[in-house]
């Protein structure tokens, strides 16, 4: 479909969807919301993309929200800027956890890899919302920040059970209390992004990242992987083990183990088929 707020591009197994309002550093709109969920489900249902890139057009990855809809939420209701448009609405496999399927939540339920190419300030609600990704790679102009605690608002959005995990209790703390805006050397330092590369090689280096996971690793390996890291998030010890061994088992016998062994012993790239 044709979106209004996002662009969409699937290249070489890979889908890019950028945030797509530069003059307002991205901000986020309800609408935005909606057609980043579109795209990150058309993405995961087709068969041809293997790899989810979520970056922002222009001098920003996303301001936090749109000071509009903070307006229209302050004075007891919402600006409804066509997130209510019947052509965006999703179904979602039912089988899929439920804490997988909210709003914000849902990137973890995806069955591919997401990474955040972060171009520029991410903020508020744009830092949250990239917490539910897999991997974050920033460049060197990137700055974050919370900004909750500066607006009078909280850590929103799951917000205070993620950061946590990620960065560590004192880091998350000190981002959430003081709202301050970070370098993308120092989110690096606290575990935040995976990387910090030059701007003008951000979206070099997260598309190597991606194509390498889209042509030497096996879609059905990452699909497990993933609901693995994420399903194991809520599980103990003994239970994690236990799946993995079903899994493993499981895993002999696909095509895709078939696959991965034959590519190896011949020494040739792999032409792996998700099954």
């Amino acid at each position: 479909m044709a979106y209004e707020q996002i662009l969409y591009d699937v290249t070489d197994r890979i889908a890019t969807i950028t945030l797509n309002r530069p003059e307002r550093l991205n901000a986020w709109t309800m609408r935005m919301g909606a057609e980043v969920r579109h795209a990150c489900f058309q993405a995961d249902r087709d068969e041809t993309v293997r790899v989810i890139i979520i970056t922002g057009a222009g001098k920003g990855y996303c301001a936090g929200a749109d000071m509009n809809m903070l307006q229209g939420l302050q004075s007891g209701g919402a600006s409804d800027d066509g997130a209510a448009d019947p052509a965006l609405h999703v179904e979602v496999d039912p089988s899929i956890p439920a804490t997988f399927r909210g709003e914000y939540s849902y990137p973890m339920g995806l069955h591919k890899p997401v990474i955040a190419a972060v171009n520029g300030v991410a903020a508020g609600l744009g830092l949250s919302y990239m917490l539910y990704y897999d991997m974050r790679i920033a460049s060197d102009r990137a700055r974050f920040g919370t900004l909750f605690s500066r607006r009078g608002l909280v850590a929103e959005h799951g917000t205070a059970w993620l950061l946590p995990r990620l960065i560590g209790l004192h880091n998350a703390a000190e981002l959430l209390y003081s709202g301050r805006i970070i370098s993308a050397q120092e989110a690096m330092q606290m575990h935040l992004v995976n990387r910090v590369v030059p701007h003008d090689q951000l979206m070099t280096a997260v598309r190597e990242v991606a194509s390498e996971m889209a042509t030497l690793c096996s879609p059905r390996s990452l699909r497990i992987m993933k609901r693995q890291l994420h399903a194991d998030l809520f599980a103990d010890l003994g239970t994690s083990i236990a799946e993995a061994d079903r899994e493993m088992v499981a895993s002999f016998t696909t095509q895709d183990f078939r696959e991965g062994v034959a590519s190896f012993v011949q020494k040739r790239p792999p032409q792996f088929t998700g099954r």
